[in-house]
Order: structure tokens, then C-alpha cells, then sequence
């Protein structure tokens, strides 16, 4: 393992202060030099898209190579061991009851498939129209094979998708319903997921929640919200790059009786005795949900943004957050420009529906702004690298558009 001294040394000197723009310059911008003085006259507001690594992710994937330099087949005491790491810190920001429930994937899309190849029998599967563009593909590529029926349930008018009416849905030929904590599109936070899982359970149905737009941004409490699954990664809000994504398990579904096509010789209790007998023999718990040889540098990758937020605090980030998106939102409204919704409701970044959004993007990258846009929204994300300064310059540049 690496030293995490210099962001502990950091966070330390924070101490239990809130968030503030001028104690985050003096000790935490420092852990970020690197990304930085890439672009110091760029304002990056796509910190919901890519989140900016810290200095010592350089080193810990530096860390993992060094491995393979050194000690070639050896490595892999160490990759794995960082494997394992990895699956301890998702579970610890997710309050999963361990890591053997954390199963890593390269995305989130391939977490989905995992499940829906560990039924023989067709699924009813009961999803909105908002998820993210990879898990709508595959639900609609299944449904399209006919391996399973598929409800899609739309927004209303404002782009928005009430929990009430999506329970409403759930009956008894659902058998898994799949939904984001915070739309991708507009950052809308459906905060009363419980009801949903809740509902889903009294109908013998299962439920996958997508915390991609939520771990990191919001408390999340896996095990209180008794989802059956869970799909999330550490690409955007946790630092850690693309590859760096995962599965939950709940306990109750890691007794051996769910078994999924999408596995390979490291679900076995030990695969590097290549023993090969005629029935595959399976790990316990979540490692029966290992696949086929893995991709090392994602666990190194993700190491260094998830110590930071662990560190730092996600309540605490939350509440920086809020205070960033409240004034941009202010700043927004001052110049005449709405909204999706109060940040309060919302995940980490203020969405703007516009029709030319596409265009306005393009047009504020243009003047040293980083932004995206998702169908109508602009969507706008600043982070703890961002400045006032820049929120209020974002605003007035976007009212010239």
C-alpha cells in the first residue's frame, strides 16, 4: 500500500471547520497541483463527467506498474491485495456490511449485465426513461432479444419522475426494477428511494439502485435502504478515472443460489492452483461474482480520490456543495436564466434546460468554460477546485449566450 500521509496531513488541517473557499486553497488545492497547471485559465465545471485526480494517483498507479517492472508474475500478490482494498473502500462509502458484497466491474453497464445473466427465466424489468445512456442501451438491447419484458416509466412535462407513480407500477409480474438515486440528465435526487425498494419487496420484486450520480455526492446507507443491488463507480465525483466502477450484492443474495454467466476463473476459491473440475467450483459471497482475468490499474486508479472523500467527509462535501450550487443557481437567477430545480433536491450539479444547450456548450468552451449538455440541459458542476470568481463569470458569460 502507498502513504496516504499527504491528504490525511491535508484534511488534519481543516480540522472539524466547514468547508470554506479559503481554507480548501490553503490546504487542499495543493493535493492537486498536477491537474492544475494543466489549465489554469480554464473554468471546469464537467466535474460531474470527469472528476479532476489527485497528485498522488499519479504515484499509485506509478505504484502498481512498479510491481510488474519489479516482480513481473509477482505482482500480482500486490494487485490483487490492492483489489481488495478497493473492495473494502466502495464498502465503507456505501456502508455495504463488508467488501465481499463489493464486486469490481469495469462500468456499471457491465455490473447490470452480471445480474440480468443470472436469470434462466425471462425478467419483467420496470426502469424509467432517465438512466444513463448505457444502462437504457442494454435494457432495450435485452428487450429487443427478448430475454426480458421492459416498463419504461417517462418524465412529466418538466423533465421530472415522481417515486409515487414509478411504486405505483410494481406488481406482481415485476421482477426488477432499475433506477438512478440522482438522474444523470437534470440531477434530480429521489430521496425517498426506501419507498420504492420498500414497495418492490412486498411484491416479490428486486431492485437495483444506481449510485453513480449519488456515492460521493450524497450519505449513502446501502444496507438501511435494503436494495438488492447496486451499480456505481468512481469515473466522476470520486476521482478515480474510467474502469473504476462496481457491483453490490446484498448478503441475502450471496447464499449460492445466484449464479450469473458472466464469470471466469477468478470466482473459484483458488484460481491460481488451476484446478479444473468437471462442475466449476465457486468463491463464497460476492467473490463467486469475480470474472475472468482483471484489469489491475482501476483499483490503483480509484485508491487516492477515495481515501480523500472518506478523509474529508461526504456530509462535509455536501454541504460545500450546496453552498456552490445555491450561489451559481443565485447568480444564474440574477442574470434571468432558471433552473432545473433548488440544489437542495438535487445531487452535484445545477442543470439549465435550454433548447440550444448543445450550441451553448460549445460556444462557453470557447471562452475557457468546461461544461456539457444532455439532450435540453446544460448541466454545470463545480466542485471544491472551483472559485466564486468563476461561478459569477460562468453566469455572465452564459446570459451573453
Amino acid at each position: 500500500m502507498t502513504e496516504q500521509t499527504d491528504i490525511l496531513a491535508a484534511v488534519r488541517q481543516l480540522g472539524d471547520r466547514p468547508l470554506s473557499e479559503a481554507l480548501l486553497v490553503e490546504h487542499i488545492w495543493p493535493l492537486f497541483s498536477r491537474v492544475r497547471a494543466q489549465a489554469p485559465d480554464e473554468i471546469y465545471l464537467a466535474n460531474h463527467s470527469l472528476g479532476r485526480p489527485l497528485d498522488q494517483t499519479m504515484r499509485d498507479v506509478q505504484e502498481a506498474m512498479s510491481a510488474w517492472y519489479q516482480r513481473l508474475n509477482d505482482a500480482w500478490e500486490s494487485w490483487l491485495s490492492q483489489r481488495e482494498y478497493f473492495r473494502n473502500q466502495v464498502a465503507d462509502l456505501i456502508h455495504a456490511p463488508s467488501g465481499n458484497c463489493i464486486i469490481p466491474k469495469t462500468s456499471a453497464g457491465q455490473g447490470l449485465r452480471a445480474i440480468l445473466n443470472a436469470f434462466d427465466d425471462k425478467l419483467h424489468v420496470l426502469t424509467t426513461g432517465g438512466e444513463f445512456d448505457s444502462i437504457d442501451f442494454i435494457l432495450k438491447l435485452y428487450a429487443g432479444r427478448g430475454r426480458i419484458d421492459l416498463t419504461m416509466m417517462e418524465a412529466d412535462a418538466k423533465g421530472r419522475y415522481e417515486t409515487e407513480q414509478l411504486a405505483a407500477r410494481i406488481n406482481g409480474r415485476t421482477h426488477l426494477v432499475v433506477i438512478s438515486e440522482v438522474m444523470f440528465l437534470t440531477g434530480q435526487w429521489l430521496s425517498d428511494l426506501p419507498l420504492l425498494v420498500e414497495t418492490a419487496h412486498k411484491h416479490d420484486a428486486m431492485i437495483m439502485v444506481d449510485l453513480y450520480h449519488a456515492a460521493g455526492v450524497l450519505p449513502v446507507d446501502i444496507q438501511a435502504m435494503d436494495a438488492d443491488f447496486a451499480i456505481g463507480g468512481c469515473y466522476k465525483y470520486l476521482r478515480g478515472g474510467p474502469g473504476t466502477a462496481w457491483l453490490y450484492i446484498h448478503p441475502r443474495h450471496l447464499n449460492g443460489r445466484l449464479r450469473t454467466l458472466d464469470t471466469g476463473w477468478f470466482a473459484q476459491p483458488e484460481p491460481f492452483t488451476f484446478k479444473r473440475p468437471p462442475v466449476p467450483l465457486f468463491s463464497s459471497g460476492g467473490s463467486a461474482f469475480l470474472e475472468s482475468t482483471p484489469a489491475v490499474l482501476p483499483f490503483y486508479q480509484a485508491k487516492a480520490g477515495l481515501e480523500f472523500t472518506q478523509a474529508i467527509g461526504v456530509e462535509r462535501l455536501r454541504d460545500y456543495s450546496l453552498q456552490q450550487q445555491n450561489f451559481l443557481a443565485g447568480m444564474l437567477r440574477e442574470q434571468g436564466i432558471e433552473v432545473f430545480d433548488e440544489p437542495a433536491t438535487c445531487g452535484a450539479f445545477v442543470a439549465v434546460p435550454n433548447n440550444y444547450a448543445v450550441e451553448i456548450t460549445q460556444r462557453l468552451s470557447e471562452v475557457g468554460i468546461r461544461c456539457d449538455s444532455r439532450e435540453n440541459f446544460l448541466r454545470l458542476c463545480p466542485d471544491i477546485l472551483n472559485t466564486k470568481f468563476e461561478l459569477r463569470l460562468t453566469a455572465e458569460q452564459l446570459s451573453k449566450l
